[in-house]
């Protein structure tokens, strides 16, 4: 099995483990934005994301799918213009816990997938183990954290001279959730996860988002977020971190 299918196929592990117990009901929330832009520029841009979590009786889970796209299309007068993709990536993940007590304490496993066309990065993934728990909880806010090893792999587009194209290494996964409850319709999100390699000379991935969100009704919910995501180590002139700012649409399920 090649390395580029490693991600995937944790991320079915992950899937087939929680489903081989009893299907319950599960929560997910549908979120998408879409922006459109006329006149001397036209642009067009998507952002799609579908946050899914299963509590069953022996295991937790959290599924998280996103993508973005956007294309601009720069006019030139009589000639028209020129379409042009500007942005193209997508990302995947899963994360199951099978739970120590009735409360947060878990073991964990978790992988991921993703690819980003400006990135430099044919794909990124990765896949670790270890301890999950809730920190701290009151009437209003808590905050979850994972921690455990793991194994990133990397692939360059276009790789150097004498350069490998593909790069795996050891990584500790550190990744932390945290919710607040601002009113009865409104709520402060801040999620964080980092594949730290263990080695200095390899890539440390970050990702992050920053988010508020307001009930329009029981179902539908307006958010606005900011996302980042940070390498330490990129091909060639790429820049080291992304970010995107964004108000969508969330309906929960």
């Amino acid at each position: 099995m090649s390395i580029k299918k490693i991600g995937v196929v944790a991320i079915a592990l992950c899937a087939n483990t929680a489903f081989s117990e009893e299907s319950k009901p599960f929560t997910m929330d549908a979120e998408l934005g879409l922006i459109s832009t006329t006149g001397n520029t036209n642009t067009s841009s998507a952002k799609a994301k579908l946050d899914a979590k299963q509590d069953l009786k022996h295991w937790r889970t959290n599924y998280i799918f996103e993508a973005l796209y956007k294309q601009d299309e720069a006019v030139t007068g009589e000639l028209g213009g020129v379409e042009q993709t500007t942005a193209q990536r997508w990302f995947s993940s899963v994360q199951a816990d099978y739970k120590l007590d009735d409360k947060h304490r878990g073991l964990f496993i978790f992988g991921s997938y993703g690819k980003d066309r400006f990135s430099g990065f044919d794909y990124q993934s990765s896949i670790a183990l270890g301890f999950s728990d809730r920190l701290f909880q009151n009437s209003r806010s808590h905050l979850d954290y994972s921690v455990g090893p793991g194994i990133s792999f990397n692939k360059i587009e276009n790789p150097e001279d004498g350069q490998d194209a593909k790069e795996e290494s050891a990584i500790v996964r550190l990744a932390a959730s945290y919710l607040y409850q601002i009113s009865e319709n409104a709520k402060f999100t801040q999620t964080f996860a980092s594949d730290v390699a263990v080695e200095s000379n390899e890539n440390t991935r970050s990702r992050a988002e920053t988010a508020i969100s307001a009930n329009l009704s029981s179902k539908l919910a307006l958010k606005t977020s900011l996302s980042l995501v940070h390498n330490t180590e990129v091909p060639g002139t790429k820049e080291n971190l992304d970010t995107q700012t964004a108000v969508t649409v969330v309906y929960s399920f």
